[in-house]
C-alpha cells in the first residue's frame, strides 16, 4: 500500500517535484518568468556550464518552474527524469533527433496522430531518416521491418483515432531483442490509465496540451526516460556512448549511467532546436495535473455511457472503442488498460458525407475543433482535418474512413451529451444524401 515512502498516484499528482518556496513560504509553485539566472561567481558559472553542479543558467535549457513539471510527470510515469517541450510534436522530434540522424531508420505503428505520421513520413525523410509503418498488431510485420540501421520503434498506447491498443510488452520485448528502445506516445492514456514503463517501454512522451493540462488553454509536451535502456550494451548508439564534440567531448553514458538520453536531449536538443516550454505554460499544466485522477475517472465514466448509446443507435454502423467486445483490441485492452480506454474514440455514421456534415453541424454541446483531452466535449472529422495530409491508402491503413467521426468526451453531464448526440443523429438521418 502506498505510504510516505511510496506515495500513491493522487498524492504525486499534487506534490511531486514541489515544496513550499524557501524564500517566501509560498505553497503554490512560483512562476519563474526569467530568461536567465545570476551566477554567484566565475567559478560557479564555469561549474554550471560544465555540469559539475546542478542549477539553472538559461530558461531555454532549464527553469525552476519547468523542473517541477518535469519531476512530477517523471514521478507519475515511474521514470528517472523528463524534459518539458514547446509541444507534443516537439517532444517527438526531440526524441527522434537525439537518437537518429541521416541514414537512420525508424519502425512505427501506422495508427498515429496525423501530425506524427506527417513528421515521420515526409519531414524526417527530407533529412535522411526513413520510417517503415506497420499495423500495430502485426508483430511479424514489426520484426520484419527492423534493419541494421534502425534506431527506434515507435507507437501510440491507443492509436489515433481507431484506438488500436499497442501490445507494448510484446513490441518492447522485440525491440530489446534487437538492442532498440521503444518510444511510446501515451497522450490518450495518461499515466493514470497506463504506465508504459511497467510494460517494457523505454521512452514516453505526452502532448501535455491534452489531458495533462485538461482545459484547452496551452500547448506543451513532456518527454520521459525510464532510465532502464542500456545504451552502451546496445551498440547502436554512438550518439550516447562516444564523445560528443558539441559538448567538450562528453560521453553521455559515462556522465550519467541512467540519464544519458535526457542529458544529450537537453544539452543538444533543447540548446540547438530551442523548442522549450514557457514557465507560465508549465505552471498551467501543473494546475491541470493536480486534478488529473479526478478528471480521468469522470472522462472514462462519461465515455462508457456515450459509447453504449452510440453502439445501439441505428444510424451508427460501428463504434471503435476497445471496451466493446467486437473491437480488435478488446482482449489486449482488458489486459493493459483495466481502468478504462480513455475518452477519445471514433465511430462511423451510416450514409453520405452530407449526412456526416449535418451531424457535426447540428451538435450544440460538442465543440467542433482540432483537439482532444479537454474538460469540454469535442468532435471532429479526421479525414478532412487532423489526417487530411494522408492519402486514401494511408487513411485506410490507419483505420479511418470517409464517415469516421472522432469524439473526445468531456466532463459534462452524460445525459446532456447523449441528448446532443441524439438530436444530431436525427438531423443526419433527415439530411439529403
Amino acid at each position: 500500500m502506498p505510504g510516505a515512502a511510496d506515495p500513491g498516484f493522487d498524492t504525486l499528482a499534487l506534490h511531486a517535484g514541489a515544496a513550499p518556496d524557501p524564500a517566501t513560504g509560498a505553497r503554490a509553485v512560483p512562476i519563474h518568468l526569467t530568461t536567465s539566472f545570476v551566477f554567484e561567481s566565475s567559478e560557479h558559472a564555469a561549474s554550471l556550464f560544465n555540469l559539475e553542479r546542478s542549477g539553472h543558467v538559461y530558461s531555454r535549457i532549464s527553469n525552476p518552474t519547468n523542473a517541477v513539471l518535469e519531476e512530477r510527470v517523471a514521478a507519475l510515469e515511474g521514470g528517472v527524469g523528463a524534459i518539458a517541450t514547446a509541444s507534443g510534436q516537439a517532444a517527438l522530434h526531440l526524441a527522434v533527433a537525439t537518437l537518429a540522424g541521416a541514414g537512420s531508420h525508424i519502425v512505427s505503428s501506422s495508427a498515429l496522430y496525423g501530425g506524427s505520421h506527417n513528421l515521420l513520413h515526409y519531414t524526417l525523410a527530407r533529412f535522411g531518416i526513413e520510417t517503415t509503418f506497420v499495423k500495430p498488431g502485426d508483430i511479424d510485420g514489426w520484426r520484419a521491418a527492423i534493419r541494421p540501421n534502425t534506431k527506434l520503434l515507435f507507437g501510440e498506447t491507443l492509436g489515433n483515432p481507431g484506438l488500436d491498443v499497442l501490445d507494448t510488452p510484446t513490441v518492447s520485448a522485440l525491440a530489446h531483442e534487437h538492442g532498440l528502445p521503444l518510444l511510446v506516445d501515451s497522450t490518450f492514456t495518461t499515466p493514470w490509465l497506463m504506465k508504459p514503463f511497467d510494460h517494457g517501454a523505454d521512452l514516453v512522451f505526452h502532448s501535455a496540451t491534452k489531458f495533462l493540462s485538461g482545459h484547452g488553454t496551452v500547448i506543451g509536451g513532456v518527454l520521459v526516460d525510464s532510465g532502464q535502456f542500456d545504451w552502451d550494451r546496445s551498440g547502436r548508439f554512438p550518439e550516447l556512448s562516444q564523445g560528443y564534440g558539441g559538448f567538450h567531448g562528453m560521453v553521455f553514458s559515462e556522465e550519467s549511467t541512467v540519464g544519458a538520453f535526457l542529458l544529450r536531449a537537453r544539452r543538444e536538443g533543447l540548446r540547438d532546436f530551442g523548442a522549450c516550454m514557457s514557465p507560465h505554460t508549465a505552471w498551467l499544466i501543473l494546475q491541470g495535473i493536480e486534478t488529473l485522477p479526478l478528471r480521468m475517472a469522470r472522462h472514462v465514466e462519461n465515455t462508457r455511457k456515450v459509447v453504449a448509446f452510440l453502439a445501439a443507435h441505428p444510424m451508427v454502423s460501428s463504434v471503435g472503442y476497445p471496451e466493446l467486445e467486437g473491437h480488435p483490441s478488446h482482449a489486449l485492452a482488458k489486459k493493459l488498460l483495466p481502468r478504462g480506454c480513455g475518452s477519445v474514440f471514433s465511430f462511423d455514421i451510416k450514409g453520405s458525407r452530407a449526412q456526416g456534415k449535418a451531424f457535426i453541424e447540428s451538435l450544440k454541446l460538442f465543440s467542433h475543433l482540432a483537439n482532444v483531452g479537454d474538460c469540454r466535449s469535442l468532435v471532429i472529422h479526421p479525414a478532412s482535418t487532423t489526417h487530411f495530409r494522408m492519402d486514401d491508402a494511408a487513411l485506410a491503413q490507419a483505420g479511418i474512413g470517409p464517415g469516421t467521426i472522432r469524439l473526445s468526451i468531456g466532463l459534462e453531464d452524460a445525459d446532456d451529451l447523449i441528448d446532443d448526440l441524439k438530436r444530431a443523429l436525427k438531423a443526419a438521418e433527415k439530411a439529403v444524401a
